[in-house]
Formats: structure tokens, sequence, C-alpha cells
């Protein structure tokens, strides 16, 4: 099959690479679409040669390994959870499949991703798709990261929310703070485009932090960017007793000033991926029409365009969420 592949000098080429084979209670997928997560753009560069890369992806079962139980068929639209887990250790017991002791993070550095015709994956991390979805079922991953953060910052009717970052995170946490009862949703991005959507995403009002620093006194800040300085950024913008939730992937050292922490008695939490019933309820939510997907997505590429779309999407040419297409 073809894939776009990580040459030796980190740069995506289409190649031709074995067939997945689905081992006993596995699938291979046929691939509708992968969208290109913020977290590849800082990954990639740090990927061994060889890697296909691509987590966030859907597509049609095409083949079904031994010992699969339940309703699933060929032909059928999912999206895959790109998480490969043991089943056994506490960690998958108590459904969080990103801290399974072994897990195979599928698509970042672990099994190969779905920048390809095929990705093989647990048939217990695929999740039913109305064939209607299409290859915007890639968009579920990315709303079960959202879905995850907004969790974490335990959010109250009525809270006052500062959401720090308008790209897919960002809009995706903006979406669920709605919908989990936020009162005023702030979006804080630099780039016009993004605050122009961001009342599609369930924002009251936006923030540009070119034009100086957000007033404090915000119940949740979620950091959905992960640049230096802006956990500093979340801690200054919260109130006292406030909550802060870092969901930005940041690979670089950082710093901050503990006092003004210390003094609001500030809450700082990390979020990475998601549950397992996280990942069924984004699933559902696309399933039932309930996000505007349109709104999402800005673009879609061949196999042969994912280097030209990574290197767009680091200079800020586009706002939105890209997807591979590999049928394209």
């Amino acid at each position: 099959m073809r894939a776009a592949v990580l040459n030796g000098d980190h740069a995506f080429e289409v190649a031709e690479v074995p067939d997945p084979v689905p081992g006993p209670g596995e699938l291979v997928l046929k691939v509708s679409a992968s969208g290109i997560c913020g977290s590849d753009l800082k990954a990639y560069k740090n990927m061994a040669a060889g890697s296909v890369m691509g987590h966030e992806f859907c597509g049609e079962i095409a083949a079904i390994g031994s010992g699969v139980s339940g309703s699933l068929r060929v032909g059928e639209l999912v999206a895959g959870m790109p998480l490969g887990v043991c089943g056994r250790c506490r960690w998958c017991q108590a459904g969080e499949p990103a801290h399974c002791e072994r897990v195979d993070m599928v698509g970042v550095g672990g099994s190969p991703g779905g920048f390809a015709e095929c990705v093989r994956i647990e048939a217990t991390s695929a999740f039913s798709l109305d064939e209607s979805v299409g290859k915007l079922g890639a968009l579920v991953e990315p709303l079960a990261v959202g879905l995850h953060t907004v969790a974490a910052g335990e959010i109250q009717a009525g809270d006052r929310v500062l959401v720090i970052g308008g790209g897919n995170v960002g809009a995706a946490v903006a979406l669920w703070a709605r919908r989990m009862g936020a009162g005023e949703i702030i979006v804080s991005d630099p780039a016009p485009s993004r605050r122009e959507a961001a009342a599609t995403f369930g924002a009251t009002g936006v923030h540009d932090p070119g034009g100086g620093p957000i007033a404090p006194g915000f119940d949740v800040v979620f950091e959905c960017v992960g640049a230096p300085g802006l956990i500093q950024t979340a801690v200054d913008a919260a109130r006292v007793h406030g909550r802060v939730v870092i969901a930005g992937v940041l690979t670089v050292p950082d710093t901050i000033m503990p006092i003004l922490a210390v003094l609001k008695e500030v809450q700082v939490r990390f979020a990475v991926y998601y549950r397992g019933d996280e990942f069924g309820a984004a699933a559902a939510l696309l399933n039932s029409g309930g996000v505007d997907t349109d709104a999402f997505v800005s673009g879609s590429v061949n196999l042969g365009g994912v280097q030209g779309a990574f290197e767009q999407l680091i200079s800020g040419g586009s706002a939105g969420k890209v997807l591979v297409d590999p049928r394209g």
C-alpha cells in the first residue's frame, strides 16, 4: 500500500509499505481521512526515518482478525482510537487507555498511523460512525481531546472560562464548555480568522493577545497552544481558587513565577488524550450532527500533499484542520 513516510531528512514522501494484516482481536481499516494535529507539527522532526504518522483517523473496516466479537462488519465506517492497550493493567481497567502500562501510541512513535491507505487497530478501539459522516469522522479524535480537557476543568454551571488558543483543540474545548453549562467563554488567539470563527464553537467573546493581557478573574483557564510563557499567562488570568488546565503540547523547558499561583491557591492540572468513554461520546456527538464540522476543516490533501500541508500549517497559513485523504 501507499503511505506518506518520513525520510532521513524528516520530510514526507509517498512510498510503498507492507499492507497491514490484522492479528487476533484486530481490524484493518481502509483510511477515509486522517487529520493533521498540532502535536504532529511539533513531533515530526523527532520521529525516526520510516515512520508513518497520523493519529486522527477514520475508515471502513477492510479486514477483521480472529476472535473479534460483536457486530463489527467489513465495510462499516468507524473512528479508530489510536491507542493499543493490554486490557489488563490498572489503567485499562479504569478506562484510561492512554496510561496503559504497554500502550502503543499509533501514529505517534508507535505502530504506523493513518497517513496511509490502511491502518491496523484493535477492534476494541473502533467506534461506529454513520455513513453520512464520511471522512469527517477524523474529527472524533480531536473532539475527544477537547472533552477530556474540559472534564479536567470540572466546569460548573455559569463558570467564566478562558480558552487560550483558538485552534482545533481550543475550538473543541469551547464547544464542550458550552455544552457543559459554562456562562462566559472567551477565546484568546492572535489570528483574526480564529477569533472570527470562535462564536461558531460556542465562544461568547474573543481576545487578541497582541492588544495586551486579558483582565483576570476566570473560574477556569484552558491552555491549548503549548508555547513558552502560556502557563504563566493562564495562572495570571485565573481567579482566586481558579482552575487551570494545560492541554498544549510544549516540547521545550518553560518557567513560571509561582508566587501568584500560591497567593491565589490556583489548581493546575495537565490533560492528555482521553478516556475510552470520552472517545465514544465524541463519536456520538458527531453522529448526532451536534457539531459544525465545516467550521473545523479548512482543507484536504492527498498523500503527496502531506509535506506541503505541514509547511503551510507551521507557517500559520491555515486556521483550521487539514485532512489527509489517502484516496485523493
